[in-house]
């Protein structure tokens, strides 16, 4: 007969291995852009905000001001380390607002910084990001016109952290936005997946996956303009950042109500990709990419946006990965390599913590 063993539990000093969804305090899942994230926007900042508070819930909003449309965003980077395997804060933080403003199909103009840094940072490390970050500016056609400096004391920050807001101009006949996605619409994803998340984990506490893994950072209104160029009717693109591929898609069926039917055999994920995530029992469909989007494309059009997406260098391995159904309105279904089928849920929280 098995002798059973008692291990004592420390219940004072058990922590949950997922944060709780009632927690009175903020935990580090609120700010994974999941299912918590949601909730904390739902339900505590926009009825704090009221009237005053007018949330579109897409990467960025869309203003008219007197004939023109413009887009607006902003978005605050806290990763760690700062310097990574292609790329550091400094490119993230312009990449990341250029892109929430591409994806509105907006073309950015100008955007601002605000660095909080930690008393005894060394200034040659800031000078090294604002110097990445000046690169990237001019890399993607945009001005870094205003900002602002704060310093706090040390030990309460992580040494640097930005924020950076965008502006940028939309075009007459262009409507993107997650609310138009409908049920036939054909679903592409721009490349390779998981790459930046995988990139910033390999620099965590010396992990090494046996091969270089890069970020994907990279601005993509350039990709998007060449989409919009061949006059097909994009109905919804988003950069699948925090909570990856997986919360993008849930995002947009839930938005508009629709079903996505995938065909996992079809997502490209590289093979180091799909190593590094299974090492550490991660799914790739949850890891963050910097340098992608997801489009949702009339049927009609799908052919000519995908080999749009061929000829462009940041959508060479564009490739179709499902389709808007009318079943389960709302969720994300996925077919297995083995021919059975999986939903793919919103995650709580987050994977991998101060990823961007």
């Amino acid at each position: 007969m098995r002798e059973e063993i008692s291990v004592p539990v420390d219940l004072a000093n058990w922590v949950c291995p997922m944060p709780l969804r009632d927690s009175p305090n903020i935990v580090m899942g609120h700010g994974g852009g999941g299912a918590m994230s949601g909730e904390l926007v739902e339900h505590l900042f926009l009825p704090a905000f009221g009237a005053a508070g007018q949330a579109g819930m897409g990467d960025s909003a869309v203003l008219t001001v007197g004939t023109a449309r413009l887009a607006f965003s902003t978005d605050s980077f806290v990763v760690k380390p700062m310097v990574f395997p292609g790329g550091s804060i400094g490119e993230l933080a312009v990449n990341g607002t250029v892109n929430d403003l591409a994806m509105s199909g907006a073309r950015p103009l100008a955007l601002s910084t605000a660095f909080i840094l930690e008393e005894g940072t060394p200034l040659a490390e800031i000078a090294q990001i604002a110097a990445a970050m000046g690169t990237a500016a001019l890399a993607a056609g945009v001005s870094l016109v205003t900002g602002d400096t704060k310093v706090v004391d040390a030990g309460h920050g992580d040494r640097v952290y930005i924020n950076t807001a965008g502006i940028g101009v939309i075009d007459d006949g262009v409507d993107i936005r997650p609310q138009r996605a409908s049920v036939g619409d054909v679903v592409i994803v721009s490349g390779d997946i998981g790459l930046h998340g995988v990139a910033v984990l390999s620099c965590r506490q010396g992990l090494e996956f046996g091969t270089a893994v890069c970020s994907d950072t990279a601005p993509l209104h350039g990709l998007v303009a060449a989409m919009i160029a061949t006059g097909a009717d994009l109905h919804v693109l988003r950069d699948p950042t925090r909570g990856g591929l997986a919360a993008s898609l849930n995002e947009i069926a839930h938005t508009a109500k629709v079903g996505v039917a995938l065909d996992e055999r079809t997502i490209p994920i590289p093979a180091e990709i799909r190593d590094a995530c299974g090492l550490l029992g991660l799914d790739p469909m949850y890891v963050a990419n910097e340098g992608k989007l997801v489009a949702f494309v009339a049927p009609k059009d799908a052919e000519r946006v995908l080999a749009a997406m061929h000829a462009h260098p940041l959508g060479a391995r564009a490739a179709v990965i499902g389709v808007c159904v009318p079943e389960h309105p709302g969720m994300v279904v996925a077919r297995t390599a083995l021919g059975g089928t999986r939903v793919v849920d919103l995650p709580a929280g987050e994977q991998l913590p101060r990823i961007c």
